[in-house]
């Protein structure tokens, strides 16, 4: 079998807020949009897609980051109907194939049919949910309207051939179309799938804490991580890298590391720093900590002459060269100006030279072993209120290990004034009109530390604010499995660098 149809067309009107700027395929769940668990399963089938609502969007994503064999269709009609037939064509004779709903997600267990894992299929076959509610059942080898777990009908077919669907109409409700075409089916299980239709099934999710090029493994005193692609595992070298550098300097703030291929370090008691509930005062006390952590991290031997080129890459170059790359994706990204949360923004791509002088004015006298990104996701206190750091980047533009200070006490100030810990946790709202955009983020609860953060760092403010907006806009395409923060990363940085450019 090599041919898979992804009923993709549906509004998504239940689950709120999380499909108002885009389809309902692309809502993240596990760290990856709905759609992309079925790249992931089945990476070497070639995916006809049947889209409608914000279909735009969907392709200018696909285009972006889908990495396999897919086409487009636009549906035409309504309902599960709708688009069947337009797939379909696409398929050659005889020719197999899956049509799945794209909100369910299967595990990584579930196996096809051993004739269609060999090309030699013979039977129609229909998923049965058996672990989540469905509107119609399958008894006895025929379509009921009658809800159920237990039989109920997943959006989940095997066909041996198009020509079982050659009468399908262009609107309607396919599994009411089957039910009076009588179409005969054999069972597949597919206990364990997860179905994401509703608001409240997505909100009781435990929010993913790590990239999906991560997975971490969490034991009873350890923490093992370990890289899952290309990307992750040249991360998680720099990573120990640094870990193996930071022990070698003696530096305290750190988790004790035990081995480093893979990394396996101490998991902390306590917890992340956006985490803590901290009146003023206590506040001010775990900053000025953590300014003692970075000093102590940047005076661990005698300053290094600082690369320019280095530099240039890790602010202006990396930042272009993400935001390009999603300007198609971006609605408005086209405009000279940006209307975000009332502000009249100026759009980067339109005074980058001007960003790009701004950025070669902020003073670097010294390299020297930074974090490379202290945000509060990266920061933990221990119980006995002493901070660690975890997860540092290991390089800065073309350096390893190390790089310009200024960059961590940027990193730090995303957390303390852009309340990026909360973004990270899609823990914000973004309603893009047909005029401008209203971005809210929720608090960490740290806004009234920037006075003290400007006090206790000595940093410059100006430099600061330019890199903390040029940090957003970067931020687009590492934030890439949800449309809605790639989206959001962007007009928040354009809204941060209006007080700046």
């Amino acid at each position: 079998m090599d041919y898979i149809i992804v009923q993709a067309g549906g509004k998504g009107t239940r689950l709120g807020y999380l499909t108002k700027n885009k389809p309902k395929c692309l809502v993240p769940v596990g760290n990856l949009p709905m759609l992309f668990h079925l790249f992931r399963k089945y990476p070497d089938k070639k995916f006809i897609v049947i889209a409608d609502y914000k279909k735009e969007v969907l392709r200018e994503y696909l285009e972006c980051f889908a990495e396999v064999k897919y086409l487009v269709v636009d549906a035409e009609g309504e309902g599960t109907c709708a688009g069947i037939s337009q797939a379909i064509r696409l398929i050659p004779e005889g020719q197999p194939f899956m049509l799945i709903w794209s909100d369910l997600i299967l595990p990584d267990t579930f196996e096809l049919p051993e004739r269609y894992r060999e090309g030699t299929a013979e039977s129609d076959y229909i998923g049965i949910s058996k672990s989540f509610l469905c509107r119609w059942s399958h008894k006895g080898g025929a379509f009921v309207e009658e809800k159920s777990a237990e039989h109920g009908v997943a959006g989940f077919f095997l066909f041996t051939d198009k020509g079982k669907l050659k009468d399908v109409p262009e609107s309607g409700e396919l599994v009411r179309w089957m039910q009076h075409k009588k179409m005969h089916f054999e069972e597949i299980s597919l206990a364990g799938t997860k179905e994401f239709g509703v608001l409240e099934e997505y909100n009781d999710l435990e929010k993913e804490r790590c990239r999906p090029f991560n997975r971490l493994t969490l034991m009873e005193d350890k923490v093992l991580k370990e890289g899952i692609d290309a990307q992750g595992k040249a991360l998680a070298e720099r990573e120990s890298r640094w870990y193996v550098e930071a022990m070698k300097k003696k530096i305290a703030s750190i988790p004790g590391i035990y081995r480093t291929g893979p990394l396996e370090m101490e998991r902390i008691q306590g917890k992340n720093i956006y985490e803590c509930d901290l009146a003023y005062p206590e506040k001010k006390a775990v900053l000025a900590k953590l300014v003692d952590a970075l000093n102590e991290l940047h005076r661990t031997e005698s300053p290094r002459i600082p690369d320019a080129f280095s530099t240039k890459k890790a602010y202006y170059g990396k930042t272009m060269e993400r935001i390009r790359s999603v300007r198609d994706l971006i609605p408005f990204a086209d405009r000279k100006r940006i209307r975000v949360n009332g502000k009249d923004c100026r759009n980067v791509f339109f005074h980058k030279r001007e960003l790009e002088r701004k950025l070669e004015s902020i003073p670097c006298q010294e390299f020297c072993l930074i974090h490379g990104d202290c945000t509060f996701s990266n920061l933990m206190l221990r119980e006995n209120g002493e901070p660690v750091m975890i997860d540092p980047r290991g390089y800065f533009g073309y350096q390893e290990l190390y790089g310009d200070p200024m960059y961590d006490w940027a990193k730090l100030y995303y957390s303390i004034a852009g309340n990026y810990d909360r973004f990270n946790l899609k823990d914000f709202r973004l309603d893009i009109g047909q005029k401008e955009v209203a971005l809210q983020i929720a608090s960490n609860q740290w806004e009234d530390m920037e006075e003290d953060f400007f006090a206790l760092t000595g940093t410059d403010r100006g430099s600061i604010k330019l890199l903390h907006a040029v940090i957003w806009l970067s931020l687009t395409t590492y934030a890439w499995q949800d449309y809605d923060s790639i989206c959001g990363a962007f007009y928040n940085g354009l809204y941060y660098l209006e007080e700046v450019l």
